[in-house]
């Protein structure tokens, strides 16, 4: 009988097929190879960089900072599908899952996966920063009034936007632009 060999878990870390990294206060600590591939980096460039570098805008890194506050504070964990922006300033949505390491430290120490999704759903319009942040929250399933809640605008103000995406996507109904954010096509 063989001896189990030990397992090499920094090996597993590099080399996983998911985006991953392990981040404190919102700085990236360690990520693998297909993190930094992903983005268009390398591991040297993107460790120890705010993810802000992988956001559109700085305006929209803040925001989901503070929208992940609240239920990193609950769960201890995070997840959502947003869109992101590669080295090469090319945007692509992804879905981001993140775990805390410290329940009372929600962005302290941290793991977190990315996962491109572009090919199921591409960025096809031209978005607005406010625009991309109402359409992922829209791919959640959430309402103009719930949305409007977490993000601190007014119902009619969140309508608006979503007025404006149905436009950009040519969408006739608020269900079709959820299926054409989501990349499925309408029956």
């Amino acid at each position: 009988m063989n001896a189990p060999q030990a397992i090499d878990y920094e090996t597993i870390f590099l080399h996983a097929p998911v985006g991953m990294c392990i981040s404190e206060n919102r700085v990236i600590q360690s990520c693998n190879e297909a993190l930094a591939a992903m983005f268009g980096y390398t591991r040297g460039m993107l460790e120890g960089l705010s993810f802000q570098v992988l956001y559109p805008t700085a305006d929209e890194f803040l925001r989901t900072g503070d929208r992940i506050i609240p239920i990193m504070n609950a769960r201890g964990r995070y997840s959502d599908e947003r869109i992101m922006r590669r080295a090469n300033q090319e945007l692509f949505w992804c879905h981001v899952s993140g775990h805390a390491l410290k329940l009372n430290e929600p962005l302290g120490p941290g793991i977190w996966t990315f996962e491109d999704v572009s090919e199921k759903r591409p960025v096809t319009a031209e978005l607005t920063p406010r625009e991309r942040e109402i359409a992922a929250l829209l791919v959640e399933g959430k309402t103009s009034k719930v949305i409007a809640r977490q993000i601190d605008l007014s119902p009619r103000t969140v309508e608006m936007h979503r007025a404006k995406l149905m436009r950009k996507f040519s969408a006739a109904t608020s269900s079709e632009l959820v299926h054409k954010l989501v990349g499925l096509q309408q029956q």
